[in-house]
């Protein structure tokens, strides 16, 4: 096992480095508001209802689209670092980012809504492939995780602050801060390498997609999203077996350890974001308090988790694989159990550390356990399917929420 999970990620990007060392501050801008942009409609989902004269679970839908882009664009991005070079990826990101951004100012109607938000979302995964792919050490890569934490944890307070003070547009807004390094990130990159020669999978591409949506679905339209995921499943399964080291590498599947570092972090990423989602409404009704004053509370257990997260982290390499999915998996039943039984608001939002720090823990560790899984060229496939795993966990957990609490 590697002694870092920056290392592993490192080792298992792209070939293609930049002429020049970015400069980390820089490429923590690229990437951690992107976390800030994803959690900042966690307590204003009501609001965004109210405004589009919808309800709370159907304005719902403007995060699980997020979180579902933003995982289905992590492969795909990464494909295209490695075939076309840092400069293609950012750039084109910072478009997707622009765009979405665009129709998320204007829009009055969900539909265009949903598309900004996804445009959004595929921008924040190019460029969180960006910043890894540049960050070249360990502790430069430490300062980005670090980044990325801090600012996921008071996106739901920054969310709620700037809906009050300027509108709920402004919130869904907050990822336009990070195209401000994506100038000064740009004069760093390397040229373009020459293509590579492999022809990229575009059916996998697409059979993981419709297989992902199908799974994320299953929630609110259990029966045609089964019979989605089933029929994709079964095509990717045959396309897997006619083209082995494509979009998805059989290698990988093949592996225990790959397996069950990405289920580990599916499972408590997943049950992190159903709570991150459903404790503030939980508040509200078991305690009469209303989920914006829980805001300032709830920052605090997730930054609190979030700085854990480093900790364990650095001494993760030391205690064992075992050890260390147990630890994890001992904190996220600790979170889910907790929330299930407690009435106090303080206890309910204590539970929200425990969470966080499962999910972003798993997250850390767990991408070594996938990356040592397979070896050479097929390492940044690998690397990318674990990222779509663990995203998935941010897609689910809202639609899971809507379903058992929001409505």
């Amino acid at each position: 096992m590697s002694t870092s999970p920056g290392a592993a990620v490192t080792r298992a990007a792209s070939a293609v480095r930049p002429s020049r060392q970015v400069p980390v501050l820089w490429l923590a801008l690229l990437a951690a508001p992107v976390a800030t942009a994803g959690n900042a409609a966690v307590l204003i989902l009501g609001d965004l209802g109210r405004s589009l004269g919808t309800t709370t679970a159907t304005a719902s839908w403007l995060v699980t689209v997020f979180a579902l882009a933003l995982a289905i664009a992590t492969p795909p991005f990464a494909a295209l670092l490695r075939r076309r070079g840092t400069r293609a990826a950012l750039w084109l990101a910072a478009t997707c980012v622009a765009a979405g951004t665009a129709l998320v100012a204007v829009s009055p109607w969900l539909p265009l809504l949903l598309v900004g938000r996804a445009g959004q979302a595929a921008g924040g995964a190019g460029l969180m492939a960006v910043a890894v792919n540049l960050a070249g050490t360990t502790r430069r890569m430490g300062v980005i995780s670090a980044g990325t934490g801090i600012l996921g944890a008071v996106g739901p307070l920054l969310g709620e602050r700037l809906t009050d003070a300027v509108s709920w547009r402004a919130a869904l807004s907050v990822l336009a801060v990070t195209l401000l390094a994506v100038p000064a990130v740009g004069r760093h990159t390397a040229p373009a390498p020459h293509p590579a020669g492999d022809r990229f999978d575009a059916r996998g591409a697409l059979l993981l997609a419709a297989l992902s949506g199908g799974l994320v679905l299953l929630p609110s339209h259990p029966l045609p999203a089964l019979a989605v995921a089933a029929v994709a499943a079964a095509l990717l399964a045959a396309h897997v077996r006619r083209r082995p080291d494509g979009y998805v590498p059989a290698a990988a599947l093949r592996s225990r350890p790959f397996r069950g570092s990405v289920l580990t972090a599916l499972a408590l990423s997943g049950s992190y974001f159903t709570l991150l989602f459903a404790v503030p409404r939980l508040i509200a009704d078991r305690t009469g308090r209303p989920m914006a004053s829980v805001a300032v509370g709830q920052s605090a257990a997730l930054i609190a988790g979030s700085l854990l997260t480093l900790g364990f982290a650095a001494v993760a390499a030391r205690l064992g694989r075992r050890t260390v999915r147990g630890v994890l998996l001992a904190a996220g039943t600790l979170a889910a159990v907790t929330t299930v039984l407690a009435h106090d608001a303080i206890v309910l939002l204590a539970a929200l550390g425990p969470a966080v720090f499962a999910a972003t823990a798993a997250n850390a560790t767990q991408s070594v356990v996938a990356a040592s899984a397979v070896s050479g060229r097929r390492r940044p496939a690998a690397i990318g399917l674990f990222q779509l795993g663990y995203l998935m966990g941010g897609a689910l957990g809202p639609a899971l929420a809507t379903v058992l609490v929001l409505r």
